[in-house]
């Protein structure tokens, strides 16, 4: 049964366990009574259980965890063994007993559950130990050894209650005549029915027996300080204050307590009598005697327990304070007129301190009032009162007689008439000991001084000389006072990761507002920090700018905010808000930042509440202990709130180790600043325009944040104190391999180190650069290339350039995984900050490294599309350095050579001499394999003489290592990953969880993992930070040592396979959550991420090359088994099931390969890569087949199985299709042409059939069995099962190829193609997908026209339509894709005949042959490449008729195919002779075929980036008529021909090839005008028609007339060129 939130349990459960309790939840404070006699002895069972907050699975911050108290009071005869009952009493809890009570001291749900699942009940929690709990359960160190105390302080509280409980002399048991034990009433009993408060005081007092006095174990306290005011001190309900205590020294105050609790609920008259009488009766007692005193209003003396403790405080409900205080009144009526104002003096105000209750909403208080008889006041004074009582029967407060009180121990009492003569005789004694005690307080030992700058050093900066500038600090805080508002510069030079600010106003006056007129900070909630469904934690990150700017989440309402989020109180925050601060900071702690790489520091600078407490709880909890969090106070008061609730989580001398109490907040700031690495609030300078410099505002440069900006005083904030302590590390690390530092160049330029060697690399950018900043010629934005060797120093000659011209440019390197359109914000936001014309601004050099080409070229277009928006003149305005790694940068710098540069292994004598120097200077500094990158660098990485050096540094390095050590498979794991997968690294927080690291090193971390390493990780590790997050890793030095690493660690066997397995297997690394997505990035990448020449490899490769590398040094087998591990590992991930798939049929296991393509595709069944995957298993085995029935003959039953899978992968490449065309972010042709080949095959194997392929009529036997319903009887019933989808062969082959066709007539490129890589990738790449067409489509033609050749002569008129539209096929008439191609491709024999002839097979009349629109289209085109090749060709026929033959296109456009509108605005496209009726039908035409074609075009475009799918242009607009006006490009490319293929594309996509005078003069300027960035031309009648330009940037910035080449596209028309008229 439940009562009023409590579970009533029997009585038997209670008083064994009572573990269950904790369960329930009370709202009021119940007290219920139930005596039974049995055996002479009366039992005596009483409950009172308190209301359990339960803040989400955690103890009550408050609140003791002996929730509930056992009385035991026992007879001499019923005594029994109690040390027994108090043990058995935990040992019968039940599971969920013990579930209950881990629950109070917040042990983890998950760990929880796991305990209840393995039924640990009470015994079995008496048994367990750390191991237990740390192998079986997987708990961490922390929650495990607190769990350990927790049970350890149970049973010794309750062995303790028990000595207590016990009478300490035999002859004392006779006085006890009852046992009182808590329980509840069984099931089957009937409830006391619930009280009111009146009744509850009312029982109270009843039950007030003759019992002994009731002995609990609740926690004490200290009280307020005496006679201190405008300090912040709270009480808590339930905690104990020491007992009631009489005079000592005078000075040090005697107590009383008054439970106050019935007189409170008293009306005014009565309530202020009954307040005034124990006030006035104290106090007069106190002063006679001359002691300080309080008496306290809400604590519980002994005459009123009611179960409760003497002195335990409960709190009175105080509506309105002044009642209180003008109660005191009563003086001047209690007193002679010459006392009165003596008590004044002596007797305070009452103080009101408010009781800590989570039981209640209701706010209650301890009424304190001080008395303090000064020697000056009360020197030779004796005092009496008459006390205020209030008489009912009178109705009135009536006086009582002059009394003389006096403090008698701990009670105040009269002194009687036979007393008083002697009372008198001693007031002068009394006086002088006052006086004197009054002199000794000031006199008192001050207290041993504390080195607090010491403290606070030690642990700001975790025993370093000074704080880590790369690790993050999280700030907890209250209100500032506004003089320590103007003391925080310390804060403004650490990295705060957030601040949970509980100030409402810290954004109007507070810290927030002082904060963020030096940094950036984004304004948050901490409901923000809830990850929204799907979203990864680097996808949140990057959502909140986390690591950007400081994340400020105000804890508790935010004024003048407008949303809905007000400030609430202590209780209801704690109702609203404790579960989004615990979702908060167990995101940070336990999915952002690692442990160790951050400090929280408590920050309380105002008088501390309850929800700051419950913070320190969270993070206590989610750090697993205190060694990272820093307690910082001023106020002594603050600190003390602070220091009670903390050490119920962990001892107090913990948490006093890790405070700094006392500090001003001004001497805070002089201590830290002297210990942080940069200087206080250093200005930073950017240069200007007119070669003065301006000031980068701090906040401003954060606002740009995917930018590092390199400033003119880059780097001199640099304290000198950490300049000589660091200077030698930071050269050390860059020689040892890493990564060249902006400190790294200071140091050179200021002498404190070696310069770095400048390469022959930088002198040639560094000309480029200076050839591009001031010529107005130039494009808006230009690109520089530097592809380099791995470890060549490529990334050094970059920031070498970035470094030295940042006094003349706006330098900075572009940060990894931002988006092109942020980037592109940044960039134009620092060319023109603070400079006064956006016209006139320095350019910017842009470094992006290690990017793709996509990117770039993004990147480039974005800027380009800014700059054009704003409106900038000619000039350069950004500059684009790329640097990437490449395995052939010679090559690449040859394929453009005005804006590529390479740096190689190879060195220059003028280099060579340089290093040799350089070489000398290091050595004389540090051993050779302290320096190995660069020893490798200076022997230019000659291959034999650095792979002897390599294997004998290994070889040496690898001496006694212990093969078996957790460091050594470390080792491994790196190297592994460091030599297949390019830039991969593995965080320090997964080595140290690899490692077992203990929890307990985290002040001392990075010395703690380093001290875990053997001599030869030290050596070979190369400790990295990410330069965003500073999260901290590891990779090998270089990736020719770690490829020598795996070579002899793993011996002459070399299984590689063995230890990609172990990795794999390697549960700690897999689950480990910090940097995990990073992790798991590189895991995926080592075994299915293919090699590309593109992104600088050395080789495209099939599979990933660790797969490619088991399969030719080890076996196939053992590479299938490490992808079916990892298909498994990654949770039936189906690209490691198209992986799977793809190595299968490889290796011709096709059934297996079978399988895993369809448990891919069953995964992703609308995965147009997958699906082209499962295509290509049935397309190799269709190969696989037709190759074993090679050398025989063919019949239908031999070759059935074979179509029959041709079948299948036809199938399956018509789905892929489908998928490709419904997805809009990419285009996947590869299930096109897969099928044309398939089919092709199949054709072929028709063809070779005895029945087919018979000389007389074998032919005509094939086609008319695949075009009517006729089956040859040899073929009738082996092929049974696919007539019909064989009969359909023709129509899909041709469906495929008008396609293909169709997408490269909008889309052609210029040069071979790279598809995009990615997981899912295509399996075929058609590297010239043009001649593949032409190919193709005449082999489908080929294959169904009669002729034996293509250029047998045969009289059409003997052909039926299908015959002659296969020979057009064949002759490559079939497509205006193939047609034009004629124009194009060199290896074409005889173009102009075979258009010819193409022609002859069309109608002698054409106008009256009634042709189907794609024959129209077709024979239209080839008179206009024929044209074009041969223009004095008699087969050319005129353009009006053309035009006419045009006109039988459908009238609905919507029904023309897009060649059809292609050749309208070609053929109707207006010349000047025409007249004015002709040229508005003209214009009309044009205009209704582009408005179609353009949403054609879109329809093709999908979302797909431009700068993948761009627009071809067939032909331009020349200065001729007729079809003369039109020039195909072809014609004009052979003009250019002198420039690599890089450069010409480049030329023609700006339009600067069409500047050439001999181009210039072939083509036709159009006029035209630019209207809000768009170009125009004008109509007949004033019409406008708008022309898309091709290359935006050309655009100028106004509204100009001008003029420019024409285009004709399948989008519409194009302008090039575009030139303003002057």
């Amino acid at each position: 049964m439940r009562a009023a939130g409590v579970h009533w349990l029997d009585s038997q459960t209670t008083i064994r366990g009572g573990g269950g309790i904790i369960e329930c939840v009370a709202q009021d404070v119940l007290l219920w009574e139930k005596r039974q006699r049995s055996g002479g002895v009366e039992t005596t069972l009483r409950v009172s259980y308190i209301e359990l907050y339960r803040g989400g699975g955690g103890l009550l911050d408050l609140l003791e965890h002996h929730i509930y108290h056992k009385e035991l009071h026992m007879g001499e005869d019923d005594r029994g063994n109690t040390d027994n009952e108090l043990k058995q009493s935990t040992e019968k809890w039940s599971e969920a007993d013990v579930s209950s009570w881990l629950r109070t001291f917040g042990v983890k749900e998950q760990y929880i559950k796991k305990l209840f699942d393995e039924e640990v009940d009470g015994q079995f929690l008496l048994e367990l130990n750390q191991d237990y709990l740390k192998t079986e359960i997987g708990m961490k160190s922390g929650p495990a050894h607190l769990i350990i105390k927790k049970r350890d302080d149970l049973i010794n509280s309750q062995q303790k209650s028990q000595d207590r409980k016990s009478p300490s002399k035999r002859d004392q048991k006779s006085d006890l005549k009852q046992k009182s034990v808590p329980c509840l009433p069984a099931a089957n009993e009937s409830l006391p029915a619930l009280e009111t408060d009146q009744d509850v005081l009312q029982e109270r007092q009843t039950a007030q027996e003759q019992s002994a006095c009731v002995l609990t174990s609740k926690e004490d306290c200290k009280p307020h300080p005496f006679d201190k005011d405008g300090t912040d001190f709270t009480y808590v309900k339930h905690r104990v204050l020491k007992p009631e205590s009489g005079a000592f020294d005078l000075i040090s105050p005697c107590h009383e307590y008054k439970s106050f609790a019935i007189a409170a609920k008293l009306d005014r008259t009565r309530l202020q009598a009954k307040f005034a009488k124990e006030i006035l009766k104290f106090g007069t007692g106190c002063m006679n005697i001359r002691s300080n005193g309080t008496i306290h209003f809400g604590v519980m003396d002994s005459k009123d327990n009611g179960g409760y403790m003497h002195g335990e405080i409960i709190g009175v409900p105080v509506e309105e304070k002044d009642m209180y205080v003008d109660a005191l009144d009563y003086i001047e009526r209690s007193f002679s007129s010459s006392d009165k104002e003596h008590v004044r003096q002596c007797v305070r105000p009452p103080r009101f301190i408010e009781v800590m209750d989570h039981e209640s909403t209701k706010k209650s208080y301890v009424i304190e009032v001080d008395i303090v008889p000064s020697v000056s006041v009360v020197k030779g004074r004796v005092y009496s009162v008459c006390l205020p009582n209030f008489k009912e029967s009178a109705n009135k407060v009536e006086f009582e007689k002059k009394t003389i009180f006096r403090r008698v121990g701990s009670k105040t009492e009269p002194v009687d008439d036979k007393d008083q003569s002697d009372f008198y005789h001693r007031v002068k004694d009394r006086d002088a000991l006052r006086e004197k005690s009054e002199n000794c307080q000031f006199l008192s030992t001050p207290d041993i001084c504390q080195d607090l700058g010491r403290k606070l050093t030690m642990l700001v900066t975790g025993g370093k000389k000074f704080i880590d500038k790369e690790k993050w600090h999280i700030l907890v805080t209250n209100k500032f006072k506004p003089d320590d508002l103007c003391n925080i510069d310390w804060l403004l030079n650490m990295n705060i990761f957030c601040v949970f600010d509980f100030d409402p106003d810290s954004k109007l006056s507070g810290l927030c507002h002082r904060y963020i007129q030096h940094h950036a900070a984004n304004m948050h909630f901490m409901q923000d920090y809830r990850i929204p469904s799907g979203m990864t934690i680097r996808e949140f990150e990057s959502h909140l700018h986390l690591f950007e700017q400081t994340s400020w989440i105000f804890c508790n309402g935010r004024t003048g905010y407008k949303g809905n989020e007000p400030r609430c109180d202590e209780m209801a925050w704690i109702k609203k808000k404790m579960t989004v601060l615990r979702e908060s900071v167990s995101l940070i702690c336990k999915q952002i930042l690692p442990k160790g790489t951050f400090t929280v520091i408590f920050l309380l600078t105002s008088p501390v509440e309850k929800p700051l407490l419950h913070t320190f709880y969270e993070f206590f909890t989610d750090m697993e202990g205190h060694e990272d969090i820093i307690c910082i106070s001023e106020s002594e008061e603050n600190f003390q709130t602070w220091q009670k609730f903390a050490k119920r989580s962990c001892e107090p001398e913990t948490v006093n180790r890790s405070s700094v109490v006392g500090m001003k907040m001004s001497h805070i700031n002089a201590t830290l600043q002297q210990i942080q690495p940069v200087t206080s609030c250093a200005t930073k300078h950017l240069p200007i325009y007119v070669k003065g410099q301006c000031v980068l505002q701090t906040h401003e440069e954060e606002r740009m944040h995917s930018l590092e900006i390199l400033t003119i005083d880059h780097c001199e904030e640099t304290s000198k104190d950490f300049i000589e302590a660091e200077k030698a590390n930071i050269e050390r690390q860059f020689y040892h391999g890493g990564r060249v530092t902006w400190l790294n160049f200071w140091l050179a330029e200021h002498g404190y180190v070696g310069e770095v060697i400048e390469r022959d690399a930088y002198t040639e950018v560094s000309k480029l650069i200076d050839a591009l900043k001031w010529n107005v010629d130039q494009s808006p934005v230009n690109s520089i290339n530097i592809y380099h060797h791995p470890g060549s120093g490529g990334s050094t000659v970059a920031r070498q350039v970035l470094w030295n011209n940042r006094k003349n440019l706006r330098c900075a390197v572009v940060k990894p995984s931002y988006s092109v359109a942020v980037v592109t914000q940044h960039a134009v936001e620092l060319r023109e900050y603070e400079e006064k014309d956006p016209q006139k601004c320095l350019p910017v050099l842009l470094l992006i490294e290690d990017s793709d080409k996509e990117y770039l070229d993004d990147l480039r277009n974005e800027l380009e599309v800014a700059i054009n928006t704003k409106r900038i003149q000619h000039g350069t305005s950004f500059i684009l350095l790329s640097c990437s790694r490449s395995h052939d940068p010679e090559k690449k710098c040859k394929e453009f050579t005005l804006q590529n540069v390479s740096v190689t292994h190879k060195l220059s004598a003028k280099e060579k001499r340089k290093f040799a120097g350089k070489r000398e200077t290091l050595e004389e500094c540090y051993q050779p394999e302290f320096i190995l990158t660069f020893v490798l660098m200076s022997e230019e990485f000659n291959h034999q003489m650095i792979v002897e050096y390599v294997e004998k540094f290994v070889k040496h390095l690898l001496q006694g290592i212990e093969h078996g050590s957790l460091v050594t498979r470390l080792i491994q794991y790196v190297a592994l990953l460091n030599t297949y997968v390019q830039n991969s690294f593995i965080s320090q927080s997964h080595c140290e969880a690899l490692l077992g690291l203990p929890i307990g090193m985290d002040r001392f971390r990075q010395h703690g993992f380093e001290r875990s390493l053997s001599e030869q990780a030290k050596l070979v590790f190369l400790h990295l930070r990410d330069d965003k997050t500073y999260i901290e890793s590891i990779r090998i030095i270089h990736p020719l040592v770690a490829k020598e690493i795996l070579q002899q660690l793993l011996g002459d066997q070399n299984c590689r396979s063995n230890l990609a397995m172990k990795l794999l297997r390697e549960n700690v690394l897999f689950e480990h959550r910090f940097g995990k997505e990073e992790y798991l990035g590189f895991l995926r990448a080592l075994f299915i991420k293919r090699s590309r020449i593109s992104r600088g490899d050395e080789t495209d490769s099939y599979f990933s090359p660790l797969i490619e590398h088991v399969c030719e040094n080890e076996n196939p087998e053992k590479a299938i088994a490490l992808l079916k591990e990892a298909y498994e590992r990654f949770h039936k991930d189906a690209y490691f099931a198209q992986q799977l798939a793809r190595l299968h049929y490889y290796y011709e296991k096709f059934e297996e390969a079978e399988h895993w393509a369809e448990m891919a595709a069953k995964q992703m069944p609308n995965n147009s890569y997958i699906l082209d995957t499962k295509g290509q298993v049935y397309s190799k085995w269709f190969n696989a087949k037709c190759k074993a029935i090679e050398s025989v003959p063919k019949t239908a039953q031999n070759t059935a199985d074979a179509i029959h899978t041709a079948l299948k992968a036809m199938e399956c490449f018509e789905e892929c299709e489908k998928a490709a065309v419904a997805d809009t972010e990419t285009m996947n042709r590869s299930g096109f042409f897969a099928e044309v080949e398939v089919g092709c095959k199949l054709l072929k194997l028709f063809s070779s059939l005895q029945v087919f392929s018979n000389r007389t009529n074998g032919h005509s036997e094939c086609m008319k069995y695949l075009q009517t319903d006729y089956i040859p009887e040899e073929v009738k019933e082996p092929w049974a099962p696919f007539h019909d989808r064989l009969k359909k062969l023709p129509k899909t082959l041709h469906e495929a190829l008008e396609w293909i066709s169709e997408d490269l007539s909008y889309f052609q490129t210029d040069i071979r193609t790279d598809e995009e890589e990615t997981a899912d990738g295509p399996e075929m790449k058609i590297n010239h997908p043009l001649v593949w067409l032409v190919n193709k489509s005449s082999e489908y033609g080929k294959y169904f026209c009669e002729a034996p050749s293509p250029h047998c002569q045969l009289n059409p008129a003997n052909l039926s339509p299908f015959t002659k539209r296969m020979i057009i096929c064949r002759l490559g008439g079939g497509s205006i894709t193939s047609i034009l191609s004629k124009l194009t491709e060199q290896k074409e024999k005889d173009p102009i005949g075979c258009l010819e002839r193409i022609l002859s097979l069309y109608p002698s009349n054409p106008l009256k042959a009634n042709m189907d629109q794609k024959d129209l289209v077709n024979y239209i085109v080839a008179h206009v490449a024929l044209n074009c090749l041969s223009p004095q060709s008699l087969k050319v026929t005129a353009l009006k008729n053309l035009q006419a033959l045009s006109r039988q296109f459908p009238l609905e456009k919507k029904k023309c195919f897009p060649g059809a509108l292609f050749l309208l605005t070609l053929l109707f496209w207006p010349e000047d002779h025409d007249s004015d009726h002709e040229k508005e039908t003209k214009y009309e035409i044009v205009r209704s075929a582009v408005e179609h074609l353009k949403k054609e075009y879109w329809t093709k475009m999908k979302d797909i980036p431009h700068r993948k799918r761009r627009i071809y242009t067939h032909f331009f607009l020349s200065n001729e008529s007729g079809l003369h006006k039109i020039v195909h490009k072809s014609k004009l490319q052979k003009i250019v021909k002198v420039l690599t293929v890089s450069e010409k594309r480049m030329k023609w996509f700006s339009g600067e090839a069409l500047k050439m005078p001999e181009i210039a003069k072939m083509l036709k300027p159009v006029s035209g005008w630019t209207e809000d960035g768009k170009v125009y031309l004008e109509g007949p009648q004033k019409k406008k028609l708008s022309i898309h330009p091709l290359y935006v940037p050309s655009l100028p910035c106004g509204n100009e007339n001008i003029t420019f080449y024409l285009g004709f596209t399948f989008r519409g028309p194009v302008a090039y060129n575009i030139t303003v008229i002057k």
